[in-house]
């Protein structure tokens, strides 16, 4: 084995090894501990790599086009962090009102996390453009697996949810609109995977 591969190998695995393995310190130095293989006589290294998507470079039409993913690039960076926000929400909402018994209880507890919700998203949405609610909207679905229309409906009742999807309506949205990653929203999902791998 060439000792320039040999070098680039150790500081791979130990590189990599961080990202799943144990490390302590041991007499004032850092330790990494990684996992191990058995393979016939012989013990190797055993590490776990994360999955990483390979995305082809998107090609565009034109400039507009151009122009079009590079806004759409800022709007998904903003909007991005604030629908996994909304999922992990409802993700903890559902799982505390599961341990409440009484129907009283659940409406008191929904009401207070209502409040909190307001309290805490108000003012960064308040800063958001038309188009950033737009994509919001969509995201939250991508996100929650569930349409807007029907979170609001499940959590305030359907008069609610028919009232907001008329204001959406006003403001050229639709909270029933499911998120198409493979069609309509292709370059938004395109978008996503690049911010998740670091790439954007």
């Amino acid at each position: 084995m060439k000792p320039v591969f040999t070098i680039v190998y150790v500081l791979f695995l130990c590189s990599v090894g961080l990202l799943a393995q144990r490390v302590e310190t041991i007499a004032g130095k850092k330790t990494i501990f990684l996992e191990t293989k058995v393979i016939g006589a012989d013990t190797l290294p055993h590490i776990t790599l994360r999955e990483v998507s390979v995305v082809p470079v998107w090609k565009f039409k034109n400039r507009r086009q151009r122009t079009h993913y590079s806004r759409l690039v800022i709007n998904v960076k903003k909007a991005l962090p604030y629908a996994r926000l909304v999922s992990q929400k409802l993700r903890e909402i559902d799982t505390h009102m599961q341990t409440l018994p009484t129907e009283k209880e659940k409406k008191a507890y929904l009401k207070s996390a209502e409040k909190e919700l307001f309290a805490e998203f108000e003012q960064p949405l308040r800063h958001f453009t038309f188009s950033q609610g737009r994509l919001l909207i969509r995201l939250i679905d991508r996100e929650t697996g569930d349409t807007s229309y029907n979170l609001i409906k499940e959590y305030k009742g359907g008069f609610s949810a028919f009232f907001w999807q008329s204001v959406a309506h006003i403001f050229g949205s639709n909270l029933k609109a499911d998120y198409d990653a493979k069609g309509d929203e292709k370059m938004i999902e395109h978008i996503i995977i690049l911010i998740d791998n670091g790439m954007l």
